[in-house]
């Protein structure tokens, strides 16, 4: 079990405060495991004598705590027993549990309850906790596998080094349990058609009351198709009538709002870098998991290498705490602008730049960008072509650095 200190660190500053902490993140995307291993660090590192609660909602035989107050009368009886010990509180996909967000906001209150969640949507566990704890919560967003990740699960599976890793990293995704199928490209292929059509059931469709589930998979195999390009909703849907499954462009938004809030993918807003003004116009929309992504599009890993090299550095900025946009300089194009914490960066990313043409386009951008923040071109070729002002990097290099 790969040990995810990333996020443990993450975690680390706020154990034992009176804040709950909320681990949000796509489902399967290893959560729950998280949850075990901050369990582990608090009891080997933190709190020896601490009693934990540990309870997953999605379990058939926890189906009674998913009734009004049942959860919230079992977990006060264990705190009568703690004797004044501090009571560690792990709730697994809470949001299927009935006014969960009372209950939750009534465990934090209690003296020496230390409260940690898990859910699989955005709104659930920032709207609608947010009204109720009003800043009392902090949330940590958990994403598949980065790609250092990805070599230490695969270490003892790799025949051809980084690069093998690399290739197998492009084709099967950073979903955790690949691991346990031993990366074996059939299997992971059909494991991730199950947890996509888990999350398009459970995630999307039961919570938008949702009935055309047909529309509603279509839409969301353009946008993965379509990652790392720009389209607007009325594509969608003259490409869902030429499918002859007419819908409206409404339609179209609200089911793209339902799948962000499962994290299916990102949306990424457009910035004018001359007038500093984020716009409302082309944005773009990136796959969470571009495992998933191959395993419903097919392919090979080398088909559309550009968007998923893209796809790849986006989610790592955002890993990176980055608040990510993509720059517009008048006609050119800078695929990423990051910010945090009053720093600012720019990047360009490429499959290979082997002639003068192209190498003038990638680097041209971001030299004609009017200040002076690092800017980087990320791609695969095996020479440093930075010129004055850019800095070129392996996109391997970039994805496995410990620098943020």
């Amino acid at each position: 079990m790969l040990v995810r200190n990333q996020y443990i660190s993450a975690v680390r500053p706020f154990i034992g405060l009176d804040i709950v902490k909320v681990i949000t993140g796509i489902r399967r995307s290893g959560k729950s495991v998280l949850l075990r291993q901050i369990r582990d660090e608090i009891a080997h590192n933190v709190d020896p004598s601490g009693m934990f609660i540990e309870i997953n909602l999605e379990e058939e035989e926890n189906a009674p705590f998913l009734a009004k107050g049942a959860l919230h009368a079992h977990v006060l009886k264990t705190i009568k027993k703690a004797k004044g010990r501090k009571v560690y509180v792990f709730l697994d996909e809470v949001h299927d549990m009935e006014d969960w967000e009372i209950t939750v906001n009534s465990l934090r209150t209690k003296k020496n309850v230390d409260v940690y969640i898990t859910g699989s949507n955005s709104k659930l566990l920032s709207g609608e906790l947010a009204s109720c704890l009003t800043g009392r919560y902090v949330d940590i967003q958990v994403t598949p596998f980065s790609f250092a990740e990805f070599c230490d699960a695969y270490a003892s599976e790799a025949k051809g080094g980084e690069e093998d890793a690399f290739r197998k990293y492009l084709t099967i995704g950073g979903m955790p349990f690949v691991s346990n199928l031993g990366f074996r490209e059939d299997l992971a292929a059909s494991y991730l058609e199950d947890v996509f059509s888990s999350i398009l059931l459970k995630d999307v469709a039961k919570r938008g009351k949702i009935r055309d589930v047909d529309v509603l998979s279509r839409i969301v195999r353009y946008v993965m198709t379509e990652a790392g390009h720009t389209f607007s909703a009325a594509s969608i849907v003259r490409y869902l009538k030429k499918e002859n499954r007419p819908c409206t462009v409404d339609t179209v938004l609200n089911y793209l709002e339902l799948c962000e809030q499962a994290f299916l993918f990102a949306r990424v807003k457009r910035e004018d870098l001359i007038g500093r003004r984020v716009l409302a116009v082309d944005e773009k929309f990136y796959v969470t998991d571009h495992g998933m992504r191959r395993a419903l599009v097919g392919g090979d890993a080398m088909r559309d290498i550009d968007q998923m090299l893209e796809n790849l550095v986006y989610f790592e900025l955002v890993r990176r705490g980055w608040r990510v946009t993509v720059g517009r300089l008048r006609s050119k194009e800078v695929d990423f602008v990051a910010e945090r914490r009053g720093e600012r960066r720019y990047y360009q990313v490429a499959y290979l730049m082997p002639s003068d043409d192209t190498r003038k386009r990638e680097f041209d951008a971001l030299l004609e960008i009017p200040d002076n923040h690092p800017k980087f071109v990320l791609s695969m070729d095996p020479v440093d072509m930075s010129p004055r002002g850019v800095k070129n990097l392996h996109i391997r290099d970039f994805l496995k650095s410990s620098a943020s």
